[in-house]
């Protein structure tokens, strides 16, 4: 089934791999990205070469999701087009690098804004339309620093991506009895493929990151570098947008509530196991059994 598809974040790394593989395998896909006359003209520029070399239905749409009216407004345009959306991905996302005391709060509430409120936004847009059909998927790009080995120095963008896992968590029960599946998709540390740190945000407060140097001198590289490390040669970020597009194929009401991509194995696979497990347990308890499984058009 071809579905109609709008990822948030596509102009490069996950999403844009996400956005071509969805693509190639006959579905439309709105690649959302901001600034799409300006900064990332090159990127819509790429993805219409990609759709005609390819003879795929890619699109590039204007979605700044740090804009309410942005947000409604490619929504929108969506539907108008079709008339429905039928797989939502929330992909978007920035990571910072540096120790915590060094970032202002209004860097961290900036951070939560990009990685968390932004879902917020997303989703009161679409899910209206996904509810009224009593049937969608929507796919949750989370990382295995929400629950996996922690690194320091990236203490910001961790928390961040819990709040956005927990959000997740949330709706996938309160989605249930619309018909809306819920995929929480667990990338690790994937270093090439990406701009996560090559673009990474850098603390304000300079003397306090100055004073942890003195302690921790070169640790931002040498955490990069230990990720890197960890990795296996073969370890490539299509696998999470292979594994995206996988989970979309999936006759609906099969799809996995969470899944793990990660070749380094920071452990975060098993202590999600355990979290899942008691999030069914205690669901069963209180009589809400229903709410771990999705039945389409329940409308």
């Amino acid at each position: 089934m071809s579905n109609i598809v709008l990822i948030t974040g596509a102009s490069s790394g996950f999403g844009a791999l996400t956005a071509r593989a969805l693509a190639d395998r006959g579905h439309t896909v709105y690649a959302g990205m901001r600034q799409t006359t300006t900064r990332n003209a090159g990127q819509v520029r790429a993805a219409a070469d990609y759709s005609r070399a390819h003879d795929v239905d890619l699109r590039s749409i204007e979605l700044d999701v740090n804009s309410q009216q942005s947000v409604d407004t490619a929504v929108a345009h969506v539907i108008a087009e079709h008339g429905r959306i039928d797989v939502l991905i929330h992909n978007a996302g920035h990571m910072v690098t540096g120790p915590v005391e060094a970032f202002t709060p209004e860097q961290l509430a900036e951070l939560y804004n990009v990685n968390v409120l932004s879902t917020q936004r997303v989703n009161r847009a679409a899910l209206p339309h996904l509810r009224a059909a009593g049937r969608g998927l929507v796919i949750w790009v989370s990382s295995s620093s929400v629950k996996g080995g922690i690194p320091p120095y990236l203490g910001p963008y961790f928390a961040a991506k819990a709040g956005m896992d927990s959000l997740a968590v949330s709706y996938a029960a309160e989605l249930a009895r619309w018909g809306v599946e819920t995929s929480i998709v667990v990338p690790g540390s994937f270093t090439s493929g990406t701009n996560h740190f090559a673009h990474s945000g850098k603390p304000e407060d300079t003397d306090i990151e100055a004073a942890y140097e003195t302690k921790y001198p070169g640790l931002v590289d040498q955490v990069a570098q230990k990720l890197a490390d960890l990795a296996p040669a073969d370890a490539d970020a299509s696998m999470v947008s292979d594994e995206i597009a996988r989970i979309v194929a999936m006759p609906p009401g099969q799809r996995p509530y969470r899944v793990h991509i990660d070749p380094a194995n920071d452990g975060s696979e098993e202590v999600s196991d355990v979290a899942d497990r008691i999030r069914n347990e205690f669901l069963t308890r209180v009589g809400l059994t229903d709410l771990l499984t999705v039945k389409p058009n329940a409308n």
